[in-house]
Order: structure tokens, then sequence, then C-alpha cells
């Protein structure tokens, strides 16, 4: 009897504990998958694409996205996962809603992977109220530059009639953010390429907005484009010289086979992943002005090459490349002391490629300074400078072979000539003088 007792007591407490252990899996995740929605707005339009993530601990089992209008629910969107992960991503086009105007209910449900609901799972249901917007935003151009030559710098003011996801200059294919300024307009600092002539940057050059709807307007820009001529020298390289070259940088063209290959693959392939870097680097920036006046150059240098430079190289009597420098070459003293140009913000120390040891301090706006070639550096990214606080020392790294410093301007990433920015007359007659009421700090 006590046996019978006993062994009743047991199974018992294995049933409760098997009870506990099945209300425990199936209910232990009783919460539906968090939702987050890209761009988050109240407004769609056809050309709209939705960027939906999903998070559950249990996995994402399902999604569906749907139009619901006059209670009618249009499902445009259905996917069940393969694999349950906790994180998933979806894009969605609106093209197929087949909207019309008016307002509508945007409704997306998403359901997790948990045994919750006796292996139904927990489902998330959101019910966003939208309306259409198919009308493209409309730009009004304040200030435009007075003229821009080859190789410099235009900056524009404009204002937009409604919120945008997305504006700026389109320079031959080449997108330039513009920059909300404190009194509601826009300023976009965008660069005249020297790869352009004046005849074809004229009809480069595009203003665009894209509002939070996803809704694009893209209109010619019409600016005073002026030539600008450039030195252009003949250089013929020597197997002294090649073998430098090798020694020096073999590193960044490991797979070349001569001390000829090695700099050809250097002049090319990563003078252009180098100008790549560049345009990276350049679109960590500030939406406000952080230098003030005119920049300074190196103190006591001399120039040694010119911005724009176009230089033909040849080995053994026969064009081998070309390449155009894109900076001002300042030679002082060795271990010279190199100042910051004008106040501003690191966002660069480190090495890139023919630059070097190299040194970008933002001045707000997409305008940058770049300091190349440098022996040691005294900054470290975040640092806020001030103009003329020391920065770094002249040296010799990355393709060079003489202590100087590679002096840079950056707009949009793109490298222009440093010159304009020199000059404290061109500073007032096209920056600070045509767009000063908008500045901010």
């Amino acid at each position: 009897m006590r046996k019978r007792s006993l062994l009743s007591f047991m199974l018992g407490i294995i049933t409760v504990a098997a009870l506990l252990l099945g209300g425990y899996t199936f209910f232990k995740d009783l919460d539906g998958p968090a939702v987050e929605i890209s761009p988050n707005t109240d407004r769609l339009s056809p050309a709209s694409i939705l960027k939906i993530h999903m998070k559950d601990p249990s996995g994402i089992r399902a999604i569906s996205v749907g139009v619901r209008k006059n209670n009618n629910l249009n499902v445009i969107f259905r996917k069940h996962f393969d694999a349950y992960l906790p994180e998933q991503d979806v894009t969605v086009s609106m093209k197929e809603a087949n909207l019309r105007e008016g307002a509508f209910e945007l409704e997306i449900r998403v359901t997790d992977a948990s045994l919750a609901g006796f292996g139904q799972g927990n489902t998330r249901t959101l019910q966003m109220p939208m309306r259409l917007d198919t009308q493209p935003p409309r730009i009004s151009v304040k200030t435009l530059p007075p003229n821009v030559r080859r190789g410099g710098t235009a900056v524009i003011r404009y204002t937009v009639d409604e919120d945008v996801s997305d504006t700026g200059v389109i320079v031959a294919g080449y997108k330039v953010p513009a920059y909300l300024q404190k009194d509601g307009s826009y300023i976009c600092f965008f660069p005249f390429p020297y790869t352009l002539t004046a005849r074809d940057y004229k009809n480069s050059v595009e203003i665009t907005a894209t509002d939070v709807a996803g809704n694009s307007v893209r209109n010619r820009l019409t600016v005073m484009a002026l030539e600008r001529n450039f030195k252009s020298d003949r250089i013929q390289i020597t197997d002294n010289f090649l073998r430098m070259v090798s020694d020096k940088l073999h590193n960044l063209a490991p797979e070349t086979a001569t001390p000829l290959d090695c700099y050809l693959y250097i002049n090319s392939n990563v003078r252009a992943s180098s100008a790549q870097r560049l345009r990276e680097i350049g679109q960590d920036t500030v939406s406000g002005i952080l230098w003030d006046g005119v920049f300074v150059r190196l103190p006591r240098s001399a120039p040694r090459a010119g911005y724009g430079d176009h230089r033909f190289f040849s080995y053994q009597g026969k064009q081998v490349g070309e390449s155009f420098h894109l900076g001002l070459d300042l030679a002082s003293v060795m271990n010279a002391e190199v100042p910051a140009a004008n106040s501003g913000r690191v966002i660069f120390c480190g090495e890139v490629g023919i630059y070097g040891n190299l040194v970008v301090v933002d001045h707000g706006l997409g305008l940058m300074s770049l300091y190349a070639h440098l022996s040691d550096i005294l900054v470290k990214q975040g640092d806020v400078v001030q103009k003329g606080q020391l920065i770094a020392h002249t040296g010799s790294t990355g393709l060079a072979f003489g202590d100087h410093l590679h002096f840079g301007i950056l707009v949009g990433g793109v490298e222009v000539t440093p010159i304009e920015w020199l000059d404290p007359k061109w500073i007032r007659d096209n920056v600070t003088g045509r767009i000063q009421a908008s500045m901010t700090q």
C-alpha cells in the first residue's frame, strides 16, 4: 500500500512538472515581434519602398503587408521564412499597391516562431493611417555662384517647399549632399571636377530633392563655368626611380613582377582607390560652418607642385602613364610643423595609399582640408582643432620621395584647388558674402 501511494505521489509530481514545462514552453514568449519601418512617415507614393526590420528571440516566422481602404484589405506582400532567425529584413515596393488618391491604412502583420497559441506563434499587427502623395517637391534657388572655374568650388543656397529625405547637387552623375540650415534653407558646396571642360560642366549640373513619400524632382542648374589652364609636364622615369618606388611601396602592389609594373599599378589602381577612399571619408561632415575666414598655408614654405598639374610619364622613350596632381605640394625644412589650415574637427588620421600618413579635418558642409605624406601625426580622430594649431610634421610617406606637405581641399569628397580657399577676396565674394544669412555654427 505504501509503495502504491509513493508511486502515485511520484507520478503526480512528474505530471505537474510536465505540465509546468509544457506551459513554460508554450507560453514563455507571449509578446509579438518588434517591428521597425523606414521611412517612418504618414505619406507614401507609388515610388515608395518600405524597409521593414523585425526582431524576436523566438525567430521570425512570417510577414504580410497590406493596404486597407473602405474596409477592404489588399495584401501586396507576403513571405514565410524558411529559417526562423531572430532578426529579419524585407523591402516592400508600393508600386504594386495600385494606390489611389485619398487616405488609406497600411497594415503590417508579423508572426514569430514561438509555440504560443498552441504552436501558432505571436502576431504583431501594425495599422498605420496613410495618405497618398504624388506631388514632387518644389525647389526655389536663392543664391547661385557668380561663376566657377575648372577645378574650383561652387556654392548654392535654396529652399524646398516640404520636408525631404534627400537633396543636393548632382555633377556628372555624382551626388553631393546639401545641408539644412537654421533658417530653413539648404546649402551645398559642390565641385567643378578638373576632368570636365567648362562646356561639359555646364550641361552636367543638376539640383535634386526627394520628399519623405519618395517623390523626386531633378532640374538642370545653370552655372557660369570658366576654363582654367593647368600646367603640363613630361617626366622621364629612370630605373633608379622605379627601384625606389618598388622598395618603398611594393606592399601596395604585391602581385606585380617588375619595378615598372609596381609603379604603374600604384600610379593608376592605387591612386584611384585612394581617391575613392577620400570620397568615403568626405561623407563624415557636420551641417554647420566650423571654419573662420581665410585658410592658412604651411608657414615659410615654397610651392613644388600645383593643383591640376598634368604629368605624362615616359620610360625608355615610350609613354607609359599619366596623372593629375590634385593639391599643393609645399616644401619647407625637414619635419616642418604642419598647422591646421582652419578650425574644424579631425575626422581621419591614418595611412591611405599614395597619400601615406594622412590627416583630414572637417570644416563643415562637406568642406575639408587634407594633409598628406606626414612623418608623424599629433592629433586623433574626433579632436577639435583651431586654425594654426600644430597637427603633424611634414615627411615623405606614400608616393613621395622628398620631405614636403601635400595640402588639399575636399568638397563633397572631391579634391578641388586649394588656392581659392587661401584667397580672402574669393571667400568673401563667393562664399561668406553670398550665404552669410543662413550660416550656422
